[in-house]
């Protein structure tokens, strides 16, 4: 463990700061898309981003629907001190089906953005998840799938209004 992380020790960055901003009860549209120049699935969200372990790191509860179907889940993203990073962990009763999505961000990065990989054997599609506060009420939440050979494509993008 990290002497950094200790609750002794834990002092928030301007990271934390960001992530806290965050905090509350948001509703607004997700669209959904399966294929480029297709028209996305668009359909009402809720949820709420809290706090957990005095400011270290969000989670992101959600509910939805996708194709006229319930969908929850839930995104856990923190600040990693040591590493610099912003790491995540996501599960989604859709996209995730049983699996944990893992994800790390670049070290220094300041944009709250992380990648994760999934597919057969270790992975070969990677997915990237992208968190910006437009305005202190607006938050924009998107996802692009990224193929095995590199080229990447929108795949979910949440707009959000504080409740």
């Amino acid at each position: 463990m990290s002497d950094a992380c200790t609750p002794q020790a834990f002092q928030p960055s301007p990271a934390h700061t960001a992530l806290a901003a965050m905090a509350g009860d948001w509703e607004g549209r997700t669209q959904v898309w399966f294929e480029p120049g297709t028209v996305p699935d668009d359909s009402p969200v809720r949820g709420t981003v809290r706090s957990v372990l005095e400011g270290r790191f969000i989670v992101w509860d959600y509910v939805g629907s996708l194709g006229g179907k319930p969908l929850s889940g839930q995104f856990l993203i923190g600040w990693h001190v040591d590493k610099r990073r912003f790491e995540s962990s996501w599960i989604d009763s859709f996209h995730t089906g049983t699996s944990i999505l893992i994800s790390n961000g670049l070290p220094d990065d300041p944009a709250i953005s992380v990648l994760g990989h999934y597919g057969p054997e270790g992975g070969e599609w990677g997915w990237r998840t992208a968190f910006e506060l437009e305005a202190p009420d607006a938050l924009v939440i998107r996802a692009w799938n990224i193929m095995p050979g590199g080229e990447d494509m929108l795949a979910v993008e949440t707009r959000l209004r504080r409740r």
